[in-house]
């Protein structure tokens, strides 16, 4: 009997070829998003390396918030995680990514995550 695939597995095999078949970037942005918090990553697809991390979580992201939440995520959040990824990134001298939303679909907090990153330097 053979095992139906969620939509979100088919998403994710879908966004993974296309990164492979037209990759020019040699990063890529990966995002992992939970119910309480949002995970992003610039990898760098030769190594396998992590070049630069954020997430919600963060000592710095934390203090930039002017009043705490009961949800630590939310899309005005998000903006803020891209723009200290970016941030990051350009330190490490990365301007053009790759973006993998890993499945999830392009709107909310991913969508604000990457217009963040943008605003921030990333080329997509």
């Amino acid at each position: 009997m053979a095992k139906k695939i969620s939509s979100f597995e088919k998403r994710r095999a879908r966004v993974r070829s296309q990164l492979k078949t037209c990759a020019t970037a040699p990063h890529r942005l990966s995002v992992y998003r939970s119910n309480t918090s949002l995970y992003a990553q610039v990898i760098d697809m030769t190594s396998g390396h992590v070049v630069a991390s954020a997430c919600s979580r963060d000592e710095e992201f934390k203090n930039n918030q002017a009043a705490p939440q009961k949800r630590s995520v939310n899309v005005a959040s998000c903006k803020e995680v891209g723009v200290l990824l970016a941030k990051r990134a350009l330190e490490k001298n990365v301007s053009k990514v790759y973006f993998d939303r890993s499945g999830y679909r392009y709107h909310g907090r991913v969508k604000s995550l990457a217009e963040g990153a943008r605003e921030g330097g990333l080329l997509f």
